[in-house]
C-alpha cells in the first residue's frame, strides 16, 4: 500500500465531503417543498421512485464500469455529471418553469449520478486504505458525512426562508465544481490493475461474471438476502416521517428541520462509537445490536405522542445506523476479491434501490389511507424479528469473526 495513503485519504473523503454538502441541501429543499406544497403520501412515493429507481437500471452497468475503467474518473464524471443537470434545472426555474414534474425528472437525473458513484467510492476505498485501517477510515467518513447531515438541513431550512429553491441549487452545481477540482488536480491514485490491464472479456461477459460471483458466495448472497427485506421494511421511517410529522405535529418547516438535525447528530455520535470503538469483535454482532436497536426505535416513533421524545428516538435510530453501515461495508471489502468489489458494490445499490421504491410503492399510498403511526409500529416489528436472523446464520457469523493472519 502507498505510503502516501493519508494524504489521498483526506483528499478523497473531503472532495467527497464537499459535493455531500451541496447535494444534500437540494435533496433537502426538494424533499420539503413536495412535502409542504403537497402534504400527499402519493407525491411522495413518487418522488421517492424518481430517485431511486433508475439507480435500479444503472447499477449493474456501474458496478461492471467500476471494476473495468479507472473509478477515480468514474466518480469525476458522475459529479460532473449531477452537477450539470442541476444547473440546467436552476435555469429553467430561473426562466419560471417551476412544474413539480420537473423536480421528479430531477431527482431521477440525480439518481443516474448517483448510481455511477455509489459503486466506484465503495471498490475506491480499499483502493487507497490499508486493509487494518478500514473499519476506522470507514467510520470516520460516515461521521463526517453525518456533519454534514446535520448541518445540511440546518442551512437547507435557513435559506428556504431567505432564497429561493433555484438558488439553492447553485449551491450544488459550486461545491461539485469544487469537489472535481481536488480530484483532478491533487488526488494522484493510479488505477486498480483490471482497469490497467487489456479487458479479456466483453462487458457483458463481465456482468454475468459478477452475477455469478456473487451467486456463488455464500456470506455475499445471505448478507444480500438480508439487506432485501430489510430496505423493505425500513421505507416508512425512511421516507414517511416527515409526511408523519405534518400531519401529527404539525407543518412547520423547523419541525422538518429538527427531525433531519437529531438524526444526523444520532449517526454523527454513532460514527463517533465506530471510530474509537470498532465494534464487537465479530463484526455481525455489531450488525445485528444495530438492527434489533433499529426496530425498537422504529416502533417507538408509531408510538410516542410527544415530539421532543419522537425526536430522541429518531436520534437513536440514526445513532444505530453507523453500527450496521460500517462494519457491513468493511465486511464486504475484505471478503470480496478486488476485481469483483464494483460489480457487487453495483448489486447492492440496486437492491437498495429497489427495495425502497418497492416499499414506497406500497407503503405510500397507505399513508393516504391509514395512520403513518400504523406502519412504523408494523414494519419496525418485522426489522426487530429479522435482526436475529443475522445471528441465526452460521455463514454470515463466521464472515463476521476478526482475520487472524498467519504470525511471520
Amino acid at each position: 500500500m502507498n505510503k502516501s495513503w493519508k494524504k489521498n485519504t483526506i483528499l478523497f473523503v473531503a472532495s467527497q465531503t464537499i459535493s455531500l454538502f451541496g447535494s444534500s441541501l437540494v435533496q433537502y429543499a426538494i424533499l420539503w417543498h413536495i412535502t409542504l406544497k403537497t402534504q400527499s403520501g402519493i407525491m411522495m412515493m413518487i418522488s421517492i421512485v424518481c430517485g431511486f429507481l433508475p439507480t435500479f437500471f444503472l447499477s449493474p452497468f456501474a458496478g461492471v464500469w467500476a471494476d473495468r475503467y479507472n473509478r477515480k474518473i468514474l466518480i469525476i464524471l458522475s459529479d460532473t455529471f449531477i452537477a450539470v443537470s442541476t444547473l440546467i434545472l436552476a435555469i429553467l426555474f430561473y426562466a419560471g418553469y417551476d412544474m413539480l414534474w420537473l423536480l421528479f425528472l430531477m431527482s431521477a437525473i440525480r439518481a443516474l449520478g448517483a448510481a455511477i458513484q455509489a459503486p466506484a467510492v465503495g471498490a475506491f476505498l480499499p483502493q487507497i486504505v490499508p486493509e487494518d485501517k478500514l473499519t476506522r477510515v470507514n467510520a470516520i467518513n460516515g461521521s463526517i458525512q453525518a456533519t454534514v447531515m446535520l448541518a445540511s438541513p440546518m442551512l437547507s431550512g435557513v435559506l428556504m426562508t431567505i432564497a429561493t429553491l433555484e438558488a439553492i441549487f447553485f449551491v450544488d452545481v459550486i461545491t461539485a465544481a469544487i469537489a472535481v477540482t481536488v480530484l483532478v488536480l491533487f488526488l494522484k491514485v493510479p488505477a486498480h490493475a483490471k482497469a490497467l490491464s487489456k479487458q479479456a472479456n466483453s462487458f457483458f461477459v463481465d456482468m454475468v461474471e459478477g452475477i455469478s460471483y456473487i451467486k456463488n458466495h455464500a456470506y455475499v448472497k445471505k448478507f444480500f438476502l438480508f439487506c432485501a427485506f430489510f430496505f423493505l421494511f425500513a421505507a416508512p421511517a425512511a421516507f414517511l416521517t416527515p409526511l408523519q410529522v405534518a400531519r401529527t405535529f404539525g407543518d412547520d418547516v423547523w419541525r422538518l428541520t429538527a427531525i433531519e438535525i437529531t438524526f444526523s447528530i444520532g449517526m454523527m455520535l454513532g460514527g463517533g462509537i465506530m471510530a474509537s470503538w470498532g465494534g464487537f469483535k465479530n463484526k455481525v454482532h455489531t450488525m445485528t445490536m444495530s438492527s434489533l436497536l433499529i426496530g425498537v426505535c422504529t416502533v417507538a416513533l408509531g408510538v410516542v405522542p410527544v415530539f421532543w421524545i419522537y425526536l430522541i428516538f429518531m436520534g437513536l435510530v440514526g445513532l444505530a445506523i453507523p453500527l450496521f453501515n460500517t462494519p457491513s461495508t468493511v465486511l464486504l471489502q475484505e471478503k470480496v476479491d478486488e476485481d469483483f468489489l464494483g460489480r457487487v458494490f453495483g448489486v447492492l445499490s440496486m437492491i437498495i434501490s429497489t427495495m425502497m421504491p418497492l416499499g414506497m410503492l406500497l407503503f405510500g399510498p397507505l399513508a393516504d389511507i391509514i395512520k403513518i403511526e400504523w406502519l412504523l409500529i408494523a414494519t419496525g416489528m418485522l426489522m426487530f424479528v429479522q435482526g436475529f436472523f443475522l445471528l441465526s446464520s452460521k455463514v454470515l457469523v463466521e464472515a463476521g469473526k476478526p482475520v487472524v493472519k498467519p504470525e511471520v
